[in-house]
């Protein structure tokens, strides 16, 4: 692997990963699969009809309630069986460099991409990137090949984080360029305006596609945890500040916890997967809240 590969991606997070992926195939045949008709993890399955077993054919789609009753062998066939199309929509923002602890909370995203690039590929599906700040700063078309994953990680280590952030432009060019339904995943701070972020994400829900947000925060940013004097110096050209934190840390909290909460009732109601993410979380733990809380969603539906 590349010096990239191992930037984002380090060999022990790579067994960590794998074992949660083989563990999730017990379950949901494949690390974030088999959990969609249409545009969730895995193949796209719309029944269409039956046919007569032959050899050759895939055991697992014998329909053996149809063998029950009948005392034969039928196949079910589909009317699609594609594999999923995921985009990676990743902010390189200017507040992307902020950190208090081992990574920042650009790093972070970049190491999450870097995992979930893997592990689609691992299994075959298709996956593009795409980096932002004011506006979209690279491109990498969907791939399904293993030896894509170079190429992803190659162009998440070529930028730095710089200028603002304009979010519904971005949503709306990628709704504008996913002509197919499919995944998009945002891994952002979301420290944007919020008419145009929920703009953005329900054009996307409207085209169709699933919606998946990944919410990175520093701990300091939520929980704001200074002591005496400081200058904070802004990024994104918000100036700087000179204050008592501790004067400040009851309505800081205050605002940020409103914030979060307006976020999940927006998801909530809009179909949209979110979760907060500390840049001290663990990759692994991450994923693993992330497969079952997709898991959750899965048996809900079905009752």
């Amino acid at each position: 692997m590349s010096k990239n590969f191992r930037k984002f991606l380090k060999p022990e997070e790579i067994s960590r990963i794998s074992r949660l992926e083989v563990q999730a195939r017990q379950v949901v045949e494949g690390f974030l699969s088999g959990m969609h008709r249409s545009p969730y993890f895995g193949q796209s399955i719309e029944f269409l009809q039956h046919r007569e077993y032959v050899a050759g054919d895939d055991i697992r789609r014998i329909d053996w309630k149809a063998w029950s009753k009948t005392d034969r062998f039928y196949i079910k066939q589909y009317q699609e069986d594609t594999n999923l199309r995921t985009t990676l929509v990743v902010d390189l923002s200017e507040s992307m460099q902020f950190c208090s602890g081992k990574l920042s909370k650009y790093e972070y995203a970049c190491t999450l991409s870097a995992a979930l690039s893997y592990l689609l590929l691992r299994q075959s599906d298709s996956v593009g990137l795409v980096t932002f700040d004011d506006a979209i700063r690279s491109r990498i078309e969907h791939r399904s090949q293993q030896t894509h994953l170079n190429t992803m990680l190659a162009a998440l280590a070529a930028q730095e984080p710089a200028a603002k952030t304009d979010i519904f432009e971005i949503l709306k060019q990628v709704a504008d360029e996913q002509s197919r339904r499919g995944m998009i995943v945002l891994i952002s701070d979301l420290f944007v305006p919020r008419p145009g972020l929920f703009k953005g994400l329900n054009l996307l829900r409207f085209r169709g596609h699933d919606v998946l947000l990944f919410h990175i925060l520093d701990d300091q940013e939520l929980d704001f945890d200074y002591s005496g004097t400081t200058k904070f110096e802004g990024l994104e050209a918000s100036g700087d500040l000179v204050c008592d934190p501790r004067s400040l840390r009851e309505g800081y909290q205050a605002a940020m916890q409103a914030y979060l909460a307006e976020l999940r009732r927006f998801c909530s109601r809009s179909s949209i997967d979110y979760q907060t993410i500390r840049t001290s979380e663990h990759l692994d733990a991450v994923l693993s809240h992330y497969l079952n809380h997709r898991i959750g969603m899965r048996g809900s539906v079905r009752k």
